[in-house]
């Protein structure tokens, strides 16, 4: 089953098949200012940076639910050891 449906363009691209030079000037443009907003959107980036080890984590859970309870605990612990840590060293 093939579908002949078109495959939507990214916004960073530019489209093929331009003839007039102002249309493909204004394409290209549009396509660099997209890239760079893509680029420079650093909250953007973070989230879906955050989302997608989210989503990692959960599939490693539902692979292996006792290494990820383990790993839980650990990191938990290691939480704990660093602020009592900090907390020991500025109380001195």
């Amino acid at each position: 089953m093939s579908s002949d449906a078109p495959v939507p363009l990214p916004r960073t691209a530019v489209p093929i098949g331009i003839d007039d030079p102002v249309e493909h000037a204004r394409a290209e443009l549009k396509a660099a200012l997209a890239a760079i907003e893509e680029k420079a959107n650093v909250p953007r980036r973070l989230g879906r940076a955050v989302d997608d080890g989210i989503e990692k984590a959960r599939a490693f859970q539902r692979r292996n639910p006792a290494a990820a309870a383990v790993a839980v605990v650990a990191g938990a612990l290691a939480v704990g050891a660093a602020v009592w840590g900090v907390v020991r060293l500025y109380t001195r």
